[in-house]
């Protein structure tokens, strides 16, 4: 086998379609279009979703739901993972600086998952009910 002999499969290439060259192509005088309308004339094409004047469907239902854009800066900490840093005093800049949470990160909130033995304060995190039950009970605080 040569480059230059390489050709595809047969019928794996059609060859195109020549419109508007005669009768005898099959594809004469209106060159596959059918007869008036829209879609027969140059440039015939409509905006997506038009619906010929009627009301669009994308119109016709309801607007429904919602994505917040804040909602994945705002993250979640476990309560483990508070407990294996050496540090007494916790705030948000400490949780970026030890990779715990993302620095695009604008609030965190501590879960109740694991246990903590030692005190510590969190200042400017939040904590649920249960995590704060525990640091509390370990001798820490929770300063919002």
């Amino acid at each position: 086998m040569k480059l230059n002999t390489i050709q595809p499969a047969d019928g794996a290439r059609a060859d195109r379609k020549r419109v508007g060259r005669g009768i005898g192509s099959g594809f004469g005088k209106t060159c596959g279009r059918g007869h008036k309308g829209q879609k027969s004339r140059a440039g015939g094409f409509h905006k997506v979703g038009f619906e010929g004047g009627q009301m669009p469907l994308q119109r016709r239902l309801p607007k429904r739901g919602f994505k917040s854009m804040t909602n994945d800066r705002n993250v979640e900490v476990r309560l483990s993972e508070i407990a294996a840093l050496p540090l007494g005093e916790i705030d948000l800049l400490t949780l970026k600086q030890t990779n715990l949470v993302s620095q695009r990160a604008l609030s965190a909130k501590v879960v109740l998952s694991g246990e903590i033995t030692r005190p510590v304060v969190l200042k400017g995190v939040g904590a649920t009910a249960g995590a704060r039950a525990a640091i509390e009970a370990a001798g820490g605080s929770v300063a919002e």
